[in-house]
C-alpha cells in the first residue's frame, strides 16, 4: 500500500512540474533611418526581474506611486546581436533584410534547440513621419515558452 501511495505521489509531483511554464521574450529592433545611420539589434535579457517590485496599485483611498528608481529596473546583463539597417545611402537594401532574416532565424533555431517553443510573435513600426523626421524603427517581440 505504501508503494502505491509513493508512486501516486511521485506521478502527481512530476505532472505538476511538467505543467509549469516559463516564458522568455527576445526583441529585434531594425532601423528605418535613411542613409543607414540607425542601429539594429536583437536584444535578449539574461537577468530575471520581478514585476511586483515595480508595481503599485492605485485606489481612491491610496494613490501612492511606486518609488522604484530607473537604475533598479534596468537590466545590465543582456545579449546584443548586431543586425544590419534596412537602408543605406542608396536607399532600401534588400541584402540587409535577407541577412537580418538569416540571423533572426539562427537565434530562433538556437532557442528551439535549447528547448524553447516559439509561442507568439508581435511587431510594430514607428516610421518616418515626413520631412525633417528621418527616423523610425521596426520592432518585433518573439515570445518563447518552455
Amino acid at each position: 500500500m505504501k508503494k502505491i501511495i509513493f508512486i501516486a505521489f511521485v506521478t502527481f509531483v512530476c505532472t505538476f512540474e511538467m505543467n509549469a511554464q516559463q516564458f522568455k521574450v527576445i526583441t529585434s529592433v531594425e532601423s528605418i533611418v535613411s542613409s543607414g545611420l540607425g542601429r539594429s539589434r536583437i536584444i535578449s535579457g539574461n537577468e530575471e526581474k520581478d514585476f511586483t517590485a515595480f508595481t503599485s496599485t492605485q485606489t481612491e483611498e491610496d494613490n501612492t506611486r511606486n518609488k522604484s528608481k530607473r537604475s533598479e529596473i534596468r537590466v545590465k546583463d543582456f545579449d546584443e546581436t548586431k543586425l544590419l539597417n534596412f537602408f543605406n545611402i542608396a536607399g532600401i537594401r534588400f541584402q540587409n533584410i535577407a541577412a537580418n532574416d538569416a540571423i533572426i532565424s539562427s537565434k530562433i533555431n538556437a532557442m528551439v534547440a535549447e528547448g524553447w517553443e516559439l509561442a507568439f510573435v508581435t511587431s510594430a513600426v514607428e516610421s518616418d513621419s515626413g520631412k525633417g523626421d528621418g527616423s523610425g524603427i521596426f520592432i518585433t517581440r518573439y515570445i518563447f515558452k518552455k
